[in-house]
């Protein structure tokens, strides 16, 4: 990782992109600062925690609000590659150079997403469930077979979903050959193999070959809107309804059933669908319509995603948490319910990351891999 010093924006800045790799850190730091455990419970037996309860992933068959942030954050990692390649090239980089520079990024985000999760009470550990681990491969695809044309892109990209559905179908491994069935399905098996584990969420590490449907999409979203192509936002919101209706019938249909854990194509399909419909969205109030005050606010986060993804898992999770929990006790412990506490610290957490994000983007400070 390296931090360098640079404009906040270009003119041919995506600033809907910008938003909603903002967006999507400012919920993951919610998260990360417990704010939603929080919540949940104090929601609980209320009509509220019906809301609650999408900020929590789906146990397994169904699809909720937070099952999209991660296909979210490859899709927009896919777009953002497209303007920077583009970028690369306006620079003059060659083909060799792009790519060594492609290849050292993923190798980044490989390094951190195991370093995550590699330092255990108990010793080390090596886990490949991680955001970034996936991302490094899945980005490393997109950009592969960034120059073929849309139309091969959306075959291969059809080819890695059937070789899913043929690996957890076909795949007759004794004990790991239940082929949608949370610790008993191959995805578990191929845990076994890499890690000499699985995973007590039921998340599979070969997730990384159906998500990179994502990312690859998001690219091809990319060169989309960096063409002159009329009607853009209506575009992406025929492609979001195509992939809803097939991701969703899929599932309705018996086939396929929708499942976030071991990204299901039918999980893959309709995720994608919500990613595009979210970025048409966004493109069209953003960048289309110009309404780009109140932007900083996300801005600061996500100019700084890697960074402070970085922070709040290594030092929010092994220090800053317990240590804001700590104070936040000591001080509100004799006239407030242990859940009013709980929501105090967990602003408090989600306010001191911010604030440091804030203070380098005043500083025009990117860290960048």
């Amino acid at each position: 990782m390296q931090a360098s010093i640079k404009p906040e924006f270009s003119p041919n800045r995506l600033a809907s992109l910008d938003f909603m790799r903002g967006l999507i850190m400012f919920l993951l730091a919610l998260e990360a600062a417990g704010l939603y455990d929080v919540l949940q419970d104090v929601t609980k037996d209320h009509w509220l925690s019906s809301l609650m309860i999408q900020f929590h992933h789906h146990p397994w068959n169904g699809l909720r609000f937070w099952d999209l942030i991660q296909p979210g954050f490859m899709f927009i990692a896919g777009t953002a590659m497209a303007y920077s390649i583009e970028g690369m090239k306006s620079k003059a980089l060659d083909y060799r150079q792009r790519t060594n520079k492609i290849l050292k990024r993923c190798g980044w985000l490989f390094f951190w997403g195991v370093l995550i999760y590699a330092v255990k009470k108990d010793g080390l550990s090596f886990e490949l469930w991680n955001v970034l681990t996936q991302l490094s491969f899945t980005i490393a695809v997109a950009y592969f077979i960034f120059e073929w044309p849309m139309k091969t892109q959306i075959i291969f990209s059809v080819g890695l979903l059937l070789l899913t559905e043929i690996l957890y179908r076909y795949m007759n491994v004794p004990g790991y050959n239940q082929t949608y069935v949370n610790h008993f399905n191959f995805g578990n098996y191929m845990d076994m193999l890499l890690m000499g584990k699985t995973s007590r969420g039921g998340w599979a590490a070969i997730n990384c070959i159906p998500t990179a449907v994502h990312t690859i999409a998001g690219a091809l979203v990319g060169k989309f809107l960096m063409s002159k192509q009329p009607e853009k936002p209506k575009q992406m919101l025929i492609w979001g309804g195509a992939a809803l209706v097939i991701g969703y019938g899929l599932d309705l249909a018996g086939i396929t059933p929708i499942i976030k854990r071991i990204a299901t194509s039918a999980f893959t399909i309709a995720s994608l669908g919500w990613c595009l419909l979210g970025l048409a969205a966004c493109y069209y109030f953003i960048d289309v319509k110009g309404n780009k005050k109140g932007l900083t606010f996300f801005n600061v986060l996500g100019m700084n995603s890697i960074f402070i993804y970085l922070f709040f898992e290594i030092v929010g999770g092994r220090f800053l948490n317990g240590y804001i929990s700590i104070i936040a006790k000591g001080l509100f412990h004799t006239f407030l319910a242990e859940n009013g506490i709980g929501i105090i610290s967990s602003i408090s957490i989600f306010f001191i990351e911010w604030k440091l994000c804030a203070f380098l983007y005043k500083k025009k400070i990117f860290f960048r891999l």
